[in-house]
């Protein structure tokens, strides 16, 4: 028995945020319906290449984009422009406990699909809408995208090397946050409702998620009042904590208490680090970062990584490669964790890495593939 089969939820949300909410509930067992327009389906769908090949080899309309955040779904497709598709999705919307969107502000209010119309078919409804700046404020009609929010958000001020521009990061992580904090307030929701009977509106926005996850950043500058610099690969609060070149490559040594870095420090050989009073605790090394750094890099450059990694680890000191996409699926522990799962898919089969949450009791099953466009509208579409 999956942790969630109890559930049903309505998902009108595309690209990522919604869909990668809405993939976590179906991984944990709740029946998800994905509407998308007949015409195109969710934006997602053309995001590529690459497509999914199938058994002939041949390249299918289903992206790698769209596959990695709608696994484990329905997919109906309506119209809900038009009269018939909004009584459709009403009707669903009916039997369902949850719907997530990410519309505009007031954007389903024209087709009796926002929260107040839904909530007087369903009373104990949970709604979540998910937008970029939220349902109030300044900024509450203009859409959000990840890349503008990591700008707009402070998250591109502390991120790339300090003499560099500022950048993003590799993936859409105020998307992928977002999602994740729909998800936790959605279950809260749930949890709510199941104990008093009353549904409510969930209000979630990506420049809210954004500011959350600046984390120990945003408390430095808080407490401290000095604007955060970019560091590069280097930690604002801890020292050594950062990639270092050694002779053949780049090896990430994340000394965590003073203890790692006496033997981080021996290993080096440079033993003495650990007594002088300007490294001996991390308050001091982060107040000396400028002086001991380059003489880390100097240590660290005469040997490969390899010969610093092997003996990080049998010394018990944090650290390792920067692997590749490659590398990182293909490494051991990976591999032994399930990180890769196969699901048959009407194309032949898709390889997807798996939900991270390893339950002991509700295991998530991997036996339904991201839907092709439509696939379930037979199932779910009644006439109206």
């Amino acid at each position: 028995m999956s942790a969630l089969k109890h559930l049903r939820i309505l998902d009108l949300s595309r690209v990522l945020a919604g869909p990668w909410a809405t993939q976590q509930l179906a991984d944990m067992g709740a029946e998800v319906i994905k509407i998308e327009k007949p015409e195109g389906g969710d934006d997602t769908r053309g995001w590529g290449p690459p497509f999914l090949h199938d058994r002939a080899g041949q390249a299918t309309r289903e992206s790698a984009y769209f596959i990695c955040a709608n696994r484990g779904k329905k997919s109906v497709a309506i119209d809900m422009a038009t009269p018939e598709g909004q009584a459709q999705i009403r009707a669903l919307a009916k039997t369902c406990d949850v719907v997530v969107e990410n519309f505009k502000v007031g954007g389903l209010k024209k087709y009796g699909l926002d929260y107040a119309s839904l909530k007087a078919l369903k009373p104990d409804l949970v709604y979540c809408s998910i937008t970029g700046f939220g349902q109030a404020g300044p900024r509450a009609e203009q859409a959000g995208y990840d890349f503008m929010i990591q700008g707009l958000g402070g998250l591109m001020s502390i991120t790339g090397a300090p003499e560099g521009e500022p950048q993003k990061v590799g993936v859409a992580v105020t998307d992928l946050f977002t999602g994740m904090y729909a998800t936790v307030g959605i279950l809260a929701a749930l949890s709510h409702r199941d104990r008093t009977g009353e549904g409510q509106h969930i209000d979630l926005a990506l420049f809210d998620c954004q500011l959350a996850m600046l984390a120990n950043v945003a408390s430095n500058y808080l407490v401290g009042g000095v604007q955060p610099p970019r560091y590069g690969n280097a930690h604002a609060n801890i020292v050594p904590y950062q990639a270092f070149e050694a002779s053949d490559g780049h090896v990430i040594v994340a000394v965590g208490n003073d203890s790692q870095f006496a033997r981080f420090a021996e290993l080096c050989g440079h033993a003495e680090w650990a007594t002088d009073a300007r490294f001996a605790t991390n308050k001091a090394r982060v107040m000396n970062r400028e002086a001991l750094v380059p003489l880390i890099r100097t240590a660290l450059k005469t040997q490969p990584r390899a010969h610093w990694i092997t003996a990080m680890e049998s010394l018990g000191i944090p650290g390792g490669p920067i692997n590749t996409i490659p590398e990182a699926l293909d490494d051991p522990q990976a591999l032994a964790r399930g990180a890769v799962v196969d699901i048959p898919h009407p194309a032949g089969s898709v390889k997807m890495v798996a939900n991270p949450i390893r339950f002991s009791a509700t295991p998530i099953l991997y036996d339904t593939a991201p839907p092709m466009l439509g696939q379930h509208s037979a199932a779910y579409q009644e006439p109206v």
